[in-house]
């Protein structure tokens, strides 16, 4: 009888010490609000977290160029405000971060026809500027792509965004001609100031024009090519020009 007694009592004794233990290991009963952490520069979020005894983690960065870099985007778990989701101490607190630049390679445009690597950059989301050179062979073929002064080979990942230089082979006599910027500048005056270089517009959108007289004074706001300080075009290229009614 009192062996038994003895057993039951060591029994019970075994199941408290082991309740106490699992209740302290898992902090039982433990319930922390989960805060909203979006909209918060990392810096601040991992703060503000530490405070509730709880951990960040940052999962990757997402493309987003109109936030601050390092602006949290999203986590997971969502607040308690939202999810009805409590956690316990220890927690990790798993984010997305902002950032400005999204990478995409570069094509090979070499010996392709300036038309060609025009579209395939603006197609890939890049901006370009050319410099012509004299050449016995490839007239307005890409002889050379550079990136920041340097060759760029194809596959290598840049900004989209970034600008190229292309340099074009010219063997005929005809010397290029420094690209104007006409932004600002009315559609009679446009036409005035390439007048006298063998460059031309053509008005491919007038927004709220309905008239001859509307399109004469209409306000330039985008051109093709773009204006980049330095650019030069062939002799008799056409400048296709966005305007909008002043």
């Amino acid at each position: 009888m009192k062996h038994t007694l003895f057993i039951v009592l060591t029994y019970f004794l075994v199941i408290t010490i082991v309740v106490i233990y699992l209740d302290q290991y898992t902090n039982h009963g433990e319930k922390i609000d989960v805060p909203n952490v979006v909209g918060l520069k990392t810096a601040s979020a991992q703060s503000k977290l530490e405070e509730l005894d709880l951990k960040i983690e940052m999962l990757d960065s997402v493309y987003r160029p109109e936030l601050p870099v390092g602006t949290i985007v999203s986590q997971d778990p969502l607040p308690t405000s939202k999810s009805m989701v409590y956690v316990k101490s220890g927690r990790i607190i798993r984010v997305q971060v902002s950032k400005k630049s999204r990478l995409v390679e570069m094509p090979s445009l070499i010996d392709k026809s300036e038309r060609m690597a025009e579209s395939v950059l603006k197609n890939r989301g890049l901006k370009y500027r050319k410099n012509y050179v004299p050449t016995s062979e490839s007239n307005g073929a890409v002889l050379r792509q550079l990136y920041n002064g340097r060759e760029i080979k194809e596959g290598t990942k840049i900004p989209i965004g970034s600008t190229v230089t292309l340099v074009v082979g010219q063997n005929n006599a005809a010397q290029p001609v420094t690209l104007i910027d006409l932004n600002g500048l009315t559609i009679s005056e446009a036409k005035a100031r390439l007048s006298g270089i063998s460059l031309h517009v053509l008005v491919g959108v007038c927004d709220g024009c309905t008239n001859a007289a509307d399109t004469t004074t209409a306000v330039i706001y985008s051109q093709s090519p773009e204006y980049l300080e330095g650019v030069t075009v062939s002799p008799g290229t056409t400048i296709t020009v966005s305007a909008e009614k002043r």
